[in-house]
């Protein structure tokens, strides 16, 4: 079956099962390795994506429920030469130590920064709660978003 779509502003076409995850068709599919595998089970946010907008887990999403929808991954938010704000801001607090959970957190710091430009400390810690990071970096990763909104990061 063929799933219409958008990933990053672009049309796309899969012909996969509906029953496959999001992050097996982003990352098999479309070469799109941003997304990463964690837990399997929406609990750890290593995969988080923007459906329309919104921060959603990919890890078990079946694609089949999002034709016609949009889908914004990492890779979406900026370029190497021209990088997101969030992500400049990661970069420049030093955000992140092994990196695996950083584009599912950047992708979650995006969509609060979106809905509100100047959210406070807790409002960033309780937008971000849902992701597991290991190597003890959240409070780089708080000053970085602060950060982020501070230069206004645009949506």
């Amino acid at each position: 079956m063929s799933i219409h779509f958008t990933v990053n502003g672009q049309a796309a076409a899969v012909d996969v099962d509906p029953a496959t995850p999001l992050l097996d068709v982003l990352r098999n599919q479309l070469d799109l390795k941003g997304s990463r595998y964690g837990c399997g089970l929406e609990q750890c946010g290593t995969c988080m994506v923007l459906i329309d907008g919104e921060a959603a887990y990919s890890c078990a999403r079946e694609i089949g429920s999002l034709a016609g929808h949009s889908v914004t991954t990492i890779e979406g938010l900026g370029t190497p030469s021209e990088p997101h704000p969030l992500q400049r801001a990661f970069l420049e607090e030093q955000a992140g130590q092994c990196g695996y959970c950083l584009s599912g957190i950047i992708v979650s710091a995006k969509a609060l920064l979106d809905r509100n430009p100047s959210p406070t400390r807790a409002e960033i810690v309780d937008a971000l709660d849902k992701h597991l990071c290991r190597c003890g970096t959240h409070t780089r990763i708080i000053k970085a978003v602060q950060k982020a909104a501070a230069m206004g990061a645009p949506a």
